[in-house]
């Protein structure tokens, strides 16, 4: 698992646009809060979006932009961001490439069935490229905010 003052891995990924978006593209300008969700309209996803969008404007003052990664599709990513108005990007990381340099992508166990799923966890990402932040296992309710207290007094 990644940790606060650590160069964050770079990445190269698709957004909902089918559209390269590079870490690379944003250092020496703008913050990152990269941000890994299991699923694209399931109810914890859906909350931590809509919460993310409802704080967009903010973001934006404190020079930082929010970016959201599952392993979704770029359909799927366009269907969820129509469907809730949501003013983040979003990366298909479908070949899990992403999730693996994180440390997101973790074996769970559910109703006793063990399996692979994203663990979500979200990464501050400063504009020199080290990590701020490096939360697993987050909640959605109240996250968002939460991000945005710690942005702002970088």
């Amino acid at each position: 698992m990644l940790e606060k003052h650590q160069k964050a891995p770079l990445f190269s990924s698709k957004n909902q646009f089918n559209e390269t978006v590079n870490l690379s593209d944003y250092l020496g300008k703008k913050n990152v809060v990269l941000y890994f969700y299991p699923k694209d309209d399931t109810p914890g996803c859906t909350i931590e979006a809509n919460q993310f969008t409802q704080l967009a404007g903010e973001f934006a003052k404190a020079d930082t932009v929010v970016i959201g990664v599952s392993k979704d599709s770029c359909a799927s990513h366009v269907d969820f961001i129509n469907k809730f108005d949501l003013k983040v990007d979003l990366l298909a990381d479908v070949d899990g490439e992403l999730c693996e340099s994180y440390g997101v992508w973790q074996e769970r166990e559910k109703n006793g069935v063990k399996s692979m799923a994203i663990l979500r966890s979200t990464f501050i990402i400063d504009k020199q490229g080290v990590l701020v932040e490096a939360a697993y296992g987050v909640t959605p309710e109240g996250h968002a905010q939460d991000v945005l207290d710690k942005v702002t007094h970088l």
